[in-house]
């Protein structure tokens, strides 16, 4: 992580910044778009990478969350890192807060659903559990853009 960055849970009063931030990605269509309020809901679980100016936040660098589903199985979602930090760490240290979280809360599974497959392999993610488990989809309506 570069000096000056520091992880810490998501607020509601966040939204905003995380929303500008997801933008471009949303644009380009690597992440699906979020409306305010569902991006709210997503900071219960989740986290953002914030740059420091002393003890002041500058600038919200990365956003991402986990959505619980049941004891056995969350979702990790909109993992959005400004372009300036990409490769740094910041990506890896939000995915990781966010595993820990499903830990703590005793989940079972975490999975990811991504176009950076090599970067969530990093993270300890991989196409299928131990025992061979895969997750198939069906496409039942087509994704919205921006």
């Amino acid at each position: 992580m570069p000096p000056g960055i520091v992880i810490r849970q998501a607020l509601p009063s966040d939204a905003e910044a995380i929303h500008a931030l997801m933008r471009p990605y949303v644009m380009q269509s690597l992440l699906l778009a979020r409306t305010e309020a569902e991006i709210i809901e997503l900071t219960r679980h989740g986290f953002v990478a914030v740059r420091m100016d002393g003890d002041d936040e500058v600038q919200l660098v990365g956003f991402s969350a986990v959505e619980i589903y049941s004891p056995k199985l969350a979702e990790l979602q909109c993992l959005a890192v400004h372009h300036q930090c990409q490769g740094t760490g910041v990506g890896r240290a939000l995915v990781r807060h966010c595993v820990n979280r499903a830990k703590d809360l005793n989940v079972m599974e975490v999975m990811a659903i991504s176009s950076s497959e090599k970067f969530l392999q990093g993270c300890g993610f991989d196409f299928s559990l131990p025992d061979q488990k895969k997750a198939l989809f069906c496409q039942l309506r087509p994704r919205p853009k921006g």
